[in-house]
């Protein structure tokens, strides 16, 4: 299905924006990226650490960069990833700055992570934070920022100062109200300076099919009618959470002088458990003022057999009554998120890790054939 009758363009009509979780060389350099934002209504896109190990790992595509790295005399393994990195977010940011500038701002940004070895230091993740958004010198892009303890830290100063930030790494809703007043003290130490507020944007990446993944195990016997609706009914209390504070009097003070809010992502969104629906997540949590992320193959399902509709709304009672009826089998939310939350982290620090050595063995061989 193509052209203005996939699924995609219609979660636009619903409110819902569409990024792709995924970013290689090939895609930027064969128009596909460009074809995407054409044709199938593509505003952003998203990355991390275990995408770009993906990347390179999985082709030749960046023996050049290195190469030329290589021949500046620039040999380390994270300032080599660093360069073939910020190409590939550089170029795929010029390719989205039309919609950027079509949305004013609210959409059109391509997401690049701080190191994931920086995830307990505030610091040091707000000075690379500065570093990446100023070497990248494009506004479409948009700084990740791990939402781990350190880096609520960070979100608020980086907001301060007009960097549009990412907060990834989202599992509990409880972590994402930390997130939501981080980002609203940003905006208001910025408007205390005068500073503009139009073009200051913000995501809040909340994790999706993970939670699943972790809960469902534990549903199997003890109550198997709740398996695989953890998940949905904990991003729909996010979502509570996020109609609340963003409709609420503080944020509207700050709309007025030309305030975006922060909005929800929905991350993980592919699901790892077969006897589910391809797009049961994307499904289930359309909404206005969203965005939903889609890896490859979801991204295809979806424009193939999406069926668009608004359903992220859910009544309170009806999440209360779910949730009560989750805590008599035993299952501790608060407990799953917060493993997840660092084994997140960690799967990032692997990943990258992985990437990196990778990368030295590239430089290597390309170092050898060059002898």
């Amino acid at each position: 299905m193509t052209g203005n009758a996939s699924p995609l363009h219609t979660l636009a009509q619903l409110g819902q924006s569409v990024w792709y979780d995924n970013i290689h060389r090939q895609l930027i350099d064969s128009g596909e990226l460009a074809r995407m934002v054409r044709e199938d209504g593509l505003t952003g896109v998203t990355s991390n650490p275990a995408i770009f190990e993906k990347a390179v790992t999985g082709s030749d595509d960046y023996d050049t960069v290195i190469a030329n790295s290589l021949r500046q005399g620039i040999k380390d393994p994270e300032a080599l990833f660093v360069a073939l990195s910020l190409a590939d977010i550089g170029d795929a940011a010029d390719v989205l700055r039309p919609v950027y500038d079509r949305s004013g701002g609210r959409d059109g940004y391509v997401s690049i992570e701080v190191s994931p070895l920086l995830a307990d230091d505030t610091r040091a993740t707000t000075e690379e934070a500065r570093h990446l958004f100023r070497t990248l010198g494009r506004a479409n892009v948009m700084i990740k920022v791990p939402g781990t303890r350190a880096g609520l830290g960070a979100i608020d100063t980086l907001i301060a100062e007009g960097i549009p930030v990412n907060v990834t790494l989202l599992f509990a809703v409880g972590r994402y109200r930390e997130v939501a007043e981080a980002y609203l003290r940003g905006l208001e130490t910025r408007s205390a300076q005068g500073l503009p507020l139009e073009r200051v944007a913000s995501v809040a990446s909340f994790f999706v099919s993970r939670v699943d993944g972790a809960v469902d195990p534990r549903l199997a016997a003890a109550a198997p009618e709740l398996a695989g609706r953890t998940a949905i009914a904990n991003a729909r209390a996010a979502y509570r959470h996020f109609r609340t504070v963003f409709g609420g009097e503080r944020f509207q003070r700050l709309a007025k002088t030309g305030a975006q809010p922060q909005r929800l992502l929905w991350a993980s969104t592919s699901t790892k458990n077969p006897d589910y629906p391809e797009t049961l997540y994307v499904d289930e949590l359309i909404g206005e003022q969203t965005v939903t992320t889609l890896p490859p193959a979801t991204f295809d399902a979806y424009r193939e057999r999406g069926a668009p509709a608004p359903r992220l709304d859910q009544a309170a009672a009806e999440l209360e009554d779910f949730f009560a009826a989750l805590a008599q089998t035993g299952v501790d939310l608060d407990a799953e998120t917060a493993r997840l939350e660092a084994d997140g982290v960690q799967a990032f620090v692997d990943a990258y890790r992985n990437l990196l050595s990778a990368i030295e063995r590239k430089a290597a061989a390309l170092n050898r054939a060059s002898a």
